[in-house]
């Protein structure tokens, strides 16, 4: 995923920055930057790699020598950005968030017309430098901003910090989001609608989809309109958000109240108690305890002041036993317990079975799996949720696909998306049973969505259905 910040002020701009920045380290593991801009100076930026270490830490020396009125900056799982491009706009620097489908094509028409030449890293084009190559194709910078909107397929949402202020533009469908802050001496973007909030800014307004404005110390200008259309990505409640976060107007923690308490709605099992996988799945099994009147506890707990980051690291075999290392049972809250195990979701299923293995050996009686989220049924198009080199390592697909005895076609795929459906069932069964749970029920779509509580027609759920 990844999430950006930016900051104006008529004084130094460094210290906001930074720790907006370092605010938004649970959407990002790999690469983080900051890029600053002062009259007297001129532009200056820093990129470092965090995979061994925070933010905070690989950046305070450059809090404390890197100044500027205006800044941009962020958190990255993948590529090297905030850029700092030379071109016939002048300088400027640039950081973006999102996926890039068609990026081959869009390289291809821009080296034929001789306009450009790429960077390859590890074999790859960085996508934010893409974007700013497509930008330099028009005559100024919003042309160029809402050219890219048109041309790219994906999703896309970006800062670009100038000399005569910050521009922002959120995804022309909205998939992912921008709020402004405003305070007495300037403004900031964020992607995450806390992280200024001790940073002394209040609420101003959230970017519409497509919105294009500019932002310097005294005012936020409009650009280009929003769109009417909309379809902001619903696992940013589920998993992806920080729980004081709210997009579009609805609490992140709130909604996961709301998931748990549904999920309890539909349920017929009695545990002795329920429980979350950290951290996510804390706030809806707290829901879903509220709602049942089943007892929430914390039968383990995880450890982070080493491996603060879920994701970390990248290699996925590592990365599932970090995770099972992080998790540390107590005993006492396990022993000859029924239990019932609410996590957001289950993509490979790894993760969740060793869980489950150990409460197993910790002497759990019963384990119920109740995931915050239907079956994870399509690899999602529009933002770097996983960089799976292919569907069928969802867990889903791979039983389907033995249910079935061939790879799926769309029209099948449906049918094991209805949860009232006999396929559904069956494939929910076999799951429960490659995973070792003593009974597995998920979380329904239409559940789910009326616990977001927003028109369902403005969310995207296409991995759930496949539906764009």
């Amino acid at each position: 995923m990844g999430g950006f910040f930016g900051a104006t002020s008529k004084d130094d701009c460094v210290f906001d920055l930074f720790f907006g920045i370092d605010y938004h380290s649970h959407l990002g593991t790999r690469r983080a930057g900051m890029a600053v801009y002062s009259e007297e100076t001129g532009f200056d930026r820093a990129i470092h790699n965090i995979e061994n270490a925070p933010f905070r830490t690989k950046f305070t020396s450059e809090s404390q020598t890197m100044h500027g009125t205006m800044g941009i900056g962020c958190i990255s799982d993948y590529e090297a950005q905030p850029i700092l491009m030379r071109s016939h706009h002048g300088t400027f620097a640039i950081t973006t968030i999102g996926k890039i489908n068609n990026a081959d094509e869009i390289v291809e028409n821009i080296i034929q017309k001789g306009t450009h030449f790429f960077e390859m890293q590890n074999g790859e084009i960085n996508p934010t430098e893409l974007v700013a190559a497509i930008i330099n194709q028009k005559e100024n910078f919003i042309e160029g901003i809402r050219y890219a909107q048109e041309i790219i397929e994906g999703s896309l949402s970006m800062l670009i910090l100038t000399p005569r202020g910050i521009y922002a533009a959120r995804d022309k469908l909205g998939r992912t989001p921008i709020v402004i802050g405003k305070k007495a001496d300037g403004y900031c973007l964020s992607f995450e609608s806390f992280a200024y909030l001790n940073l002394g800014y209040q609420d101003y307004r959230e970017l519409g989809p497509g919105e294009v404005v500019v932002v310097d110390t005294d005012s936020v200008r409009t650009l280009a309109e929003p769109g009417k259309k909309m379809k902001i990505c619903t696992f940013l409640w589920i998993y992806y958000g920080y729980p004081s976060s709210s997009y579009e107007g609805v609490c992140v923690e709130n909604m996961r109240y709301n998931c748990g308490r549904a999920l309890a709605r539909r349920d017929t099992v009695k545990p002795d108690i329920v429980a979350g996988v950290p951290d996510s799945g804390i706030a809806h099994a707290i829901g879903y305890a509220n709602e049942s009147g089943i007892p929430f506890s914390r039968p383990f707990v995880k450890y982070t002041p080493t491996w603060p980051r879920s994701f970390m690291p990248t290699h996925q075999s590592k990365r599932d036993l970090i995770a099972k290392m992080k998790l540390i049972p107590v005993h006492d809250l396990i022993d000859g317990k029924s239990l019932l195990l609410i996590d957001d979701s289950i993509v490979r299923g790894t993760q969740l079975r060793e869980t489950t293995e150990f409460l197993y050996a910790s002497g759990a009686k019963e384990v119920h799996i109740r995931p915050a989220c239907p079956p994870l049924l399509f690899g999602c198009k529009y933002l770097n949720f996983s960089r799976s080199t292919s569907e069928m390592e969802l867990i889903t697909r791979r039983v389907i696909r033995e249910l079935e005895g061939c790879d799926p076609d769309y029209e099948t795929l449906c049918e094991y998306a209805d949860p009232d459906g006999e396929k559904y069932q069956k494939m929910v069964d076999k799951i429960c049973e490659e995973l070792h749970f003593t009974s597995l029920r998920y979380h329904r779509l239409d559940d789910m969505i009326e616990s977001v509580g927003i028109d369902a027609d403005k969310l995207c759920t296409y991995c759930w259905n496949g539906k764009e």
